[in-house]
């Protein structure tokens, strides 16, 4: 049967034809908003290499967590910068720590908000890595692992409906089921950074965090970019130690793993997170008038969405909850 040359331009034909049959459409249910908290009162620092995203003070933060909910944003995963850190991250896990209070303040104010907790060390440890160090500066395991059940356990007490560690230390899923299971808190989830590659795209966060490593990387602890069928094997042992959650992070450089996952694991919820440097390319480039801003981020989101990502963390979270309700 021969079809007219026609026959797939008919359904391009009107924006409202385009719409009816896409087959990708963004939806407020699917943005998580990244929030950074620090010390202090009425604080609100902007953070350079990330336009319109700021450091807040508890006070700010909830304002910032109230607004993005009336916006529709149903999240939010939240970031902590200390005043003090020391080689073991003890700021993490205080009970009276930044992050600690910023959860149990959030919720008190936006009960229904679900709040994310980033469960890492990096942004409490002096040395700016994500664990506890030998002598000779690497990460020790094990011993990171008893800290992060710490920090879970506080982060759960103070009201966290997820966490969401970060650091990609071995076993890291299990040891936080275990602390959360222990001490009653069976139902609050976890979304697993299964796949957290080793990153440039990370620049802006830490600026943001204050987290950049004192020396040396990562690399021994976060993928390599170069791989995507070690991908597989990441979420295979963090479902076996009882992820809810999957996330592959950072995104847009990596649709390619975001659907690789997808497909091996279709029940399970799949974050992708669109990371600083994502964000920050498109702020820059849209400030030199080189592209249409909006534009570029839905289709970045889009992308994203479209790849197989059922949860997008994203710093336009807002900017688009705005587009989607019509108000910009």
């Amino acid at each position: 049967m021969k079809f007219p040359e026609t026959r797939a331009r008919r359904l391009r034909k009107t924006a409202q034809l385009r719409d009816m049959v896409a087959e990708t459409k963004l939806d407020l249910d699917d943005f998580v908003y990244p929030i950074f908290v620090r010390e202090g009162e009425n604080i609100k620092n902007p953070v350079e290499s990330m336009p319109g995203i700021y450091q807040l003070s508890i006070d700010n933060a909830i304002k910032e967590a109230k607004e993005a909910f009336d916006l529709g944003i149903k999240s939010v995963i939240l970031f902590g910068i200390p005043d003090k850190k020391d080689e073991f991250g003890s700021q993490a896990y205080a009970e009276d720590g930044i992050i600690a209070r910023a959860i149990n303040s959030i919720k008190s104010a936006i009960p229904q908000l679900v709040v994310i907790a980033d469960a890492c060390l990096c942004e409490y440890t002096s040395h700016g890595h994500c664990g506890v160090l030998d002598k000779n500066g690497n990460v020790l395991n094990d011993e990171t692992l008893k800290l992060l059940k710490k920090e879970a356990y506080v982060y759960a007490k103070m009201g966290a409906d997820i966490i969401a560690p970060s650091g990609m230390m071995d076993g890291m899923v299990k040891a936080i089921r275990e602390s959360l299971d222990e001490n009653g808190f069976y139902d609050v989830s976890i979304m697993s950074y299964a796949v957290k590659y080793s990153s440039s795209f990370y620049g802006p966060f830490r600026d943001a965090a204050e987290s950049a490593p004192a020396f040396g990387d990562r690399k021994s602890y976060q993928m390599d970019f170069r791989n995507s069928k070690e991908a597989i094997k990441e979420c295979m042992l963090d479902m076996e130690e009882g992820a809810d959650f999957l996330m592959v992070k950072p995104a847009l450089a990596y649709l390619d793993v975001i659907r690789a996952v997808k497909e091996k694991f279709p029940y399970m919820p799949l974050a992708a997170y669109n990371v600083s440097g994502e964000y920050s390319m498109i702020k820059a480039a849209a400030l030199k008038g080189w592209i249409d801003e909006k534009a570029v981020m839905i289709e970045t989101l889009t992308a994203i969405k479209r790849a197989g990502a059922d949860i997008i963390i994203t710093y336009f979270a807002k900017d688009i909850a705005k587009m989607l309700r019509g108000e910009t």
